[in-house]
């Protein structure tokens, strides 16, 4: 083991994240305002680890001047979530604003900037209404992409000059991947049609913000938040090669390339072409997203993936789908973090640095989500009753370092946020796994404690020093 110090410089970000799907809970929620989820949650409870969902979340919408206070207590210099657009209007056609919901989020950035915390806010975290998808099949229609910028042109009216880091979407990849290509979600339905037009009118939707803002003259950035998986290749052999580059296109340039470079990536526009993906995409369309670029992406990292070549012949008569050219593959003696099933390798921040730099043109970047989520967590209290998370603070650690390292080396990386400053509702999983610096007791009318990892949190803020073993011996 050897011990290394390396400083955080003054502007870089320590944050957490949250959104308000997770955290708010439904209390004072009117009919007609559920989201995506709400209406997941509602036909298929089942699912959900012990039945918990979006309905109590961790009430963070009855308790969030108890929650800021415990931000403050562990250092947090940026707070990031969501606007719950299902909420936040009460006639999604004509972006009627619901006060009562609104007046929350006055008091909640009033909070947090009273305090010395910042305030991030995405636009679209999972929530899109859901009578936008009975009604218009949600992001398929062209329709619900402007009914999006109105929403928008709301919410930056009341909050844009108090809120200067905003957001458009929160891993837009993500519900259309799960619904209509894989169809693990409800409503269960494969399509890769549809999720390439998600995919498309979502990075339409994120110009058509960035365009409102800019147009307005509002101070401050407007970027988005992606989750591209840091790819590797199983070998060096040119069909491995090959299958990580495909599985890169579709689930990650597919995103970063618009946002970053205002375009697709002419490989992947190819590939959907061959394989007949019918999408629907007009020239003026591509010249919005091409004028209109994002000012910043915040990136989620968690684990590393690693795909390898198909083994087997593509059904003929299965529609395509992108595994078509890739297998999983699962490096053998890989370190696990054991209850999320997740691989640990702190490499991929350093290996994102490199891609945002030589690939993106050191465009700026930080750290939107990293974290580790681990069951049963009460196993770990001390005769206080505080968690030990000691191996959270070691993820975090290592985690923070490879960002400390990029920017040192001079990679434009701003910061760190960990997911999530408290334990909250997670998609199925629910609160099986816990996230957070802060715990939720859920058999104690959800109170909330800090654990070890939110007093070493602190100190890192106030140090603005990270100091770590790393295991670096021959043994």
């Amino acid at each position: 083991m050897s011990k290394v110090n390396i400083p955080i410089p003054a502007d870089f970000i320590l944050g957490a994240a949250a959104s308000a799907w997770q955290t708010e809970g439904w209390s004072g929620k009117k009919a007609g305002q559920d989201s995506y989820l709400d209406a997941w949650y509602q036909q298929d409870r089942h699912v959900w680890h012990d039945g918990y969902g979006p309905a109590v979340a961790t009430d963070f919408i009855n308790r969030y001047k108890e929650d800021v206070a415990l931000m403050k207590a562990a250092g947090l210099s940026h707070y990031r979530t969501s606007i719950n657009w299902s909420r936040f209007l009460t006639d999604y056609e004509n972006a009627v604003v619901d006060e009562e919901y609104a007046a929350y989020y006055d008091s909640l950035i009033d909070e947090l900037l009273a305090n010395g915390i910042q305030p991030m806010l995405c636009l679209e975290h999972y929530e899109l209404p859901a009578t936008l998808l009975e009604q218009y099949g949600g992001w398929a229609s062209k329709h619900v992409v402007e009914l999006f910028v109105r929403y928008a042109e709301q919410v930056f009216a009341r909050y844009a000059h108090k809120v200067t880091r905003w957001f458009a979407f929160n891993e837009p990849v993500v519900v259309q991947t799960r619904v209509y290509l894989d169809a693990l979600r409800w409503p269960y339905q494969q399509s890769t049609d549809t999720w390439m037009q998600w995919n498309h009118h979502k990075n339409l939707a994120t110009a058509k913000v960035v365009q409102l803002f800019r147009a307005n003259g509002y101070q401050g950035s407007v970027g988005t938040i992606l989750n591209p998986e840091v790819t590797y290749p199983r070998s060096g052999a040119a069909h491995d090669v090959q299958a990580a580059e495909i599985y890169d296109l579709f689930y990650n340039r597919v995103f970063l390339d618009p946002a970053i470079k205002g375009e697709y990536p002419q490989a992947l526009l190819a590939l959907l072409e061959k394989h007949g993906v019918n999408w629907q995409v007009d020239e003026q369309e591509l010249a919005i997203i091409r004028a209109n670029r994002v000012d910043e992406v915040g990136i989620n990292l968690y684990y590393p993936h690693r795909v390898k070549a198909p083994s087997r012949a593509w059904h003929p008569e299965t529609p395509f789908h992108p595994a078509y050219y890739f297998e999983h593959f699962e490096l053998p003696g890989r370190r696990m973090n054991k209850s999320r099933g997740w691989e640990i390798q702190p490499r991929i921040i350093w290996d994102m640095a490199q891609r945002m730099k030589n690939e993106y043109d050191n465009f700026p970047w930080f750290i939107a989500e990293n974290g580790m989520g681990i069951e049963n967590e009460a196993q770990f209290k001390n005769t206080g009753g505080e968690i030990q998370d000691n191996y959270r603070i070691e993820f975090i650690g290592e985690h923070l370092y490879q960002a400390l390292l990029a920017r040192e080396a001079g990679i434009n990386c701003q910061g760190y946020m960990l997911w999530a400053f408290t334990d909250n509702v997670s998609p199925m999983n629910a609160f099986k796994n816990r996230y957070g610096l802060i715990e939720i007791d859920l058999e104690n009318q959800r109170q909330r404690r800090m654990k070890k990892s939110a007093h070493w949190y602190r100190q890192l803020s106030d140090s603005r020093q990270l100091s770590i073993e790393l295991d670096d011996e021959a043994k």
